[in-house]
């Protein structure tokens, strides 16, 4: 696959870390590893980084001076596609959905809100329940009227040239495997928009590196998780020329672990959060990255993957836990000497 005849521009620190997890992989009886996409640099890292190398290089590459997109108030692609903006000297506007209904003044003002400010974009906020690609592109439009001209970026970055990012991504992780000596038998991350576990379906494929991917969802019932992923596993691989590599089998979601519902934390997931804190000094997100961890650690203790080496693959997100400070008891760490 050659990239290279795609517009990109270079935002991310790459190739991010990957590494074993002793600690974590002694507690569950499974070696597991961790592909460190939060380590990709940009307002803190995480995996959107990649996919907007590809989309703002096609943003610039049609001159656009104004990027927009849309998620849920605290979205991590809200907030590297404000630090991207800012890198390449772009306006930014975000549409901000409440998928959660909280009041709370952290949530609404502090974490990904926070820095979407310091990076200077401006924002909307919309009720759930809305139309919020058509809400976009009435923004655009109204943008375009005065004059900008607007890239719009769906939600998540996730449409096939942003799923590049990660088809570069499943690239990278089998040169380092190879380099390493290391076979990974299965890669376990949180899929959401599914931009992320569709570019990594088709690298695989396309290299025919025989590493299935599961995906624990974060959002939406399986049948319309898998069929996101088919669907633009699928269009990707047409961007790409090789259409078909990826059959129906090939695309998998997990959605045991999303709870209430998106961005709502649940028990299993701040047992994740804990978990990797305290035994690997690393940091997980509430709403995707730890939900795709207690989907992994509950699987693991239920033998799914028994003899097999995981590889997890951290979407980042840890800016987002200044805006969910409530959902976490700390009293008890604060002791008199």
């Amino acid at each position: 696959m050659h990239l290279s005849r795609f517009p990109r521009t270079r935002l991310a620190h790459l190739p991010t870390p990957l590494e074993p997890m002793p600690r974590l992989s002694k507690e569950l009886g499974v070696e597991i590893w961790i592909k460190r996409d939060d380590c990709t640099g940009l307002s803190t890292g995480g995996n959107k980084t990649r996919k907007l190398e590809f989309l703002m290089g096609e943003a610039l590459e049609q001159g656009a001076d104004m990027v927009m997109t849309q998620g849920a108030t605290q979205t991590n692609h809200g907030r590297q596609t404000a630090a991207a903006a800012a890198k390449l000297g772009l306006a930014c506007h975000l549409l901000f959905e409440d998928r959660t209904g909280y009041n709370n003044a952290n949530y609404n003002n502090n974490g990904n809100v926070l820095l979407d400010h310091l990076h200077g974009a401006t924002t909307q906020k919309f009720p759930g329940g809305h139309d919020m690609p058509a809400e976009m592109e009435r923004a655009a439009e109204r943008k375009r009227a005065e004059g900008h001209k607007v890239y719009v970026i769906p939600g998540g970055g996730s449409n096939p040239t942003g799923a590049l990012g990660y088809v570069n991504c499943a690239f990278e992780m089998v040169s380092q495997a190879n380099d390493m000596g290391l076979r990974i038998d299965r890669v376990v991350h949180a899929t959401g928009s599914s931009g992320t576990q569709a570019g990594l379906v088709t690298g695989f494929c396309a290299m025919n590196a025989q590493i299935p991917v599961l995906g624990i969802g974060t959002r939406a019932p399986r049948p319309k998780q898998e069929d996101m992923l088919f669907s633009l596993a699928t269009r990707t691989s047409e961007k790409l020329g090789c259409p078909g590599v990826v059959t129906r089998e090939d695309v998998v979601a997990n959605t045991d672990y999303v709870g209430d519902g998106y961005g709502l934390p649940t028990e299993s997931g701040l047992e994740a959060i804990r978990m990797f804190a305290e035994l690997e000094g690393i940091l997980l997100d509430p709403c995707y990255s730890a939900k795709g961890a207690a989907g992994m650690i509950d699987l693991a203790r239920k033998g799914t993957f028994k003899d097999q080496r995981i590889v997890f693959v951290h979407t980042g997100g840890a800016a987002a836990l200044g805006g969910y400070d409530f959902a976490f008891d700390t009293a008890n760490a604060w002791v008199e000497l």
